[in-house]
């Protein structure tokens, strides 16, 4: 009889987690291929709130219910592993145990001492349990079911009070004396302990509370007694807490929550309770240094990252930097030139010279926009990508990175799959890589960037640890030095780098594996001593279809030809010569503009009786109000006014689409009139 046979009339207790356990990895097999006995078994410990576990088979797969879970403390997930693998350091004290139960024999044993490794380093455990032999169909053993309770802090209380006991008799000859001194004791403990203690009560109420109440949360212990000990903790922790207390009867519940200080502020405890008859005693550790710290940790982790981010902008802003003065140069030159032909009069051939700086102008503007969006903080959310379009957008900028002594060579794969990625990520990726690669060529050689279209098999899924499927490959090449195995192994290591100090922060491969990875897909090395190096980017294939860039506008007629109908745009801008430009612009167009140079100068006139059927607004803006602080407060004066934010950020900087609302746009500077014109029409219609 199968799983699904033994089960199909009974209603199951089993967890979700036990549920959606791959098990048809594990020797075990799948679920419903489970024989009847095993089945029985694993329904009977997953009902229990007792901690039990079967060990299954030649193989001593483990199998546990919840209950269970609080002995194995911060192991690594112990469900479908072998017990011998899950208490490995144990292991040489329990195997002959386990042997005589395998063997038929049923073991019960008290206060059994094992050294185990539960929180990174070893400890002392003591545990109470029964090894019972499970029995087939045919009084063959097939498993052992283990039921065990953790009586650690049993037996450490059980020795000191032994050798208290043993240390009173010897001093003192009369009861009254040992007494005494174990009273002084336990108030010497009550009165200096950095802990919190207290004692409630069958309603929960605290019936007493030592003076530590007073040096950590400055409450006074007379003020805290006949108050519910749910009533002391943050509300929005009340709930699970109250949860943990509904387990406290005849075993001892963990609970972490935050606790009122009486100057307002709130500070973690770690809760201890235990029960006995009618009375909880309560022990409280402050934690609240602790969690503190792992704030801080994770807040320089992430500058870590932006450092290794903003380590790629600098190598990125120092190889362009020529190119951008020689634009600057264009610009400059070509506006000398025109100034100088219309001060002469000569007015023909100046479409030269104007087109000569927009274009340069225009290329400088895209390497600004790159730069931002290289630069910028925010993680976006995955999207479709052709990778191929990805590169061939950041060639140009790679090349000026890497110099001109790296030639860049990009093979792309034909039809490449789309993947779903966060295209920033993406790119910052392959930045990081092609700077790696250059470093990698000091004198010179040949960058190679690839992208093929693989179908995984399971075996070599297995091998890069990634389901079997399809995938598109990424390659980004050198012909450097290469690397030593040893170096291959620790390189996607966290601050591990062969670069001399000062040059590398040793994230830079470790973010992209943890891209990839996160991504659902896997990064390697390959590599040989002076034979170079090729890192592989491994990314699932999207099979949903990638979203449809934006339609290029149709050939014609010149959006600022076009007549506008009346309309009326209040334009708010710090810099006068830019505000006045662009209402110079939208007045060819038709449109009657109102000028505010900042946001309360904005809202005077919005809360007069001037028509304003669309608000143009620059994001950064003196005066203590920004673009976004001005649309908000003009949409509660004039609700439903169309918004067009001008930004000389990137885009996603400043705000997510998410963010705006309906009617809302932003066009990033510097724009051509068309454009302008353009978002202007589709806003007012």
């Amino acid at each position: 009889m199968t799983f699904e046979q033994s089960n199909s009339n009974r209603t199951t207790s089993t967890p979700p987690s036990m549920l959606e356990f791959p098990w048809h990895e594990t020797p075990l097999g799948a679920r419903d291929t489970w024989p009847a006995t095993l089945a029985v078994a694993v329904e009977m410990i997953m009902a229990s709130k007792f901690p039990q576990c079967l060990v299954w088979g030649d193989e001593l797969i483990t199998i546990h219910n919840e209950a269970f879970k609080p002995l194995l403390g911060e192991k690594p997930n112990a469900q479908g592993r072998p017990f011998s693998d899950v208490w490995s350091e144990s292991w040489e004290a329990i195997a002959p145990i386990a042997a005589r139960a395998f063997a038929g024999e049923a073991t019960f044993i008290e206060d059994f001492q094992l050294q185990v490794v539960r929180r990174g380093y070893p400890e002392l455990a003591y545990f109470t349990f029964c090894y019972s032999p499970v029995r087939d169909e045919h009084g063959r053993v097939l498993g052992i079911l283990d039921t065990v309770v953790e009586t650690t802090e049993k037996v450490v209380i059980e020795s000191q009070l032994l050798h208290e006991q043993q240390r009173q008799r010897t001093l003192n000859e009369t009861l009254e004396k040992r007494v005494a001194q174990r009273t002084r004791e336990r108030d010497s403990i009550w009165q200096h302990s950095r802990d919190l203690l207290a004692t409630l009560d069958d309603s929960g109420r605290l019936s007493s509370a030592s003076p530590s109440w007073q040096r950590i949360l400055d409450q006074q212990g007379e003020s805290l007694l006949g108050r519910s000990f749910l009533e002391l903790m943050h509300p929005n922790d009340i709930e699970a807490a109250r949860e943990q207390l509904a387990l406290l009867t005849n075993d001892s519940v963990q609970i972490e929550s935050r606790c009122a200080h009486a100057d307002g502020s709130w500070r973690w405890i770690a809760w201890y309770l235990t029960v006995d008859g009618e009375t909880t005693y309560a022990y409280g550790r402050d934690i609240d240094e602790e969690k503190q710290r792992a704030a801080t940790l994770a807040q320089v982790e992430e500058q870590l990252r932006q450092a290794q981010k903003m380590d790629a902008v600098g190598q990125l802003t120092g190889g362009i930097a020529h190119d951008f003065n020689n634009l600057l140069a264009g610009i400059i030159g070509n506006l000398e030139l025109l100034g100088s032909r219309i001060s002469q009069g000569n007015i023909g051939g100046l479409e030269r010279y104007t087109g000569a700086a927009l274009g340069a102008a225009n290329r400088a503007a895209n390497l600004t926009h790159r730069l931002l969006a290289f630069s910028r903080r925010q993680t976006l959310a995955p999207k479709p990508i052709n990778v191929n379009h990805l590169v061939q957008d950041l060639e140009e900028l790679l090349q000026r990175t890497v110099g001109p002594h790296i030639q860049v060579e990009f093979d792309p794969a034909t039809s490449p799959w789309t993947v779903l990625v966060d295209p920033n990520q993406l790119e910052n990726a392959v930045l990081n890589l092609c700077i790696n690669a250059r470093d990698a060529m000091p004198e010179a050689g040949t960058l190679g960037i690839t992208t093929r279209n693989v179908t995984l098999t399971l075996e070599q899924a297995q091998m890069h640890d990634v389901p079997p499927g399809e995938y598109l490959s990424l390659q980004v090449s050198d012909t450097g030095s290469g690397m030593a195995q040893p170096i291959i192994t620790r390189a996607f290591d966290p601050f591990f780098t062969t670069k001399p100090t000062g040059k590398g922060t040793g994230l830079g491969l470790s973010m992209i594996y943890g891209f990839a990875r996160q991504s659902g897909g896997m990064a390697y090395i390959e590599s040989c001593v002076d034979d170079g190096t090729t890192v592989y980017i491994l990314l699932p294939r999207d099979h949903q279809l990638a979203q449809a860039p934006d339609a290029a506008p149709q050939p014609g007629e010149s959006l600022k030809t076009l007549p506008a109908p009346h309309k009326n745009i209040l334009l708010v801008d710090d810099e006068t010569t830019l505000r006045e430009l662009i209402g110079e612009v939208l007045e060819e167009l038709g449109y009657a503009v109102l000028h505010a140079e900042n946001g309360p100068r904005a809202l005077d006139i919005l809360q007069s009786s001037a028509t304003v059927d669309l608000l143009v607004s620059d994001v950064g803006l003196p005066g203590g109000m920004n673009g976004r602080q001005v649309a908000d407060a003009a949409r509660e004066i004039r609700p439903g006014l169309k918004v067009l934010f001008i930004t000389g950020y990137a885009e996603s900087s400043v705000m997510h689409a998410d963010d705006l609302d309906a009617d809302m746009q932003v066009l990033t500077k510097p724009f051509e009139i068309d454009t302008l014109a353009s978002r202007v029409t589709q806003l007012l219609g």
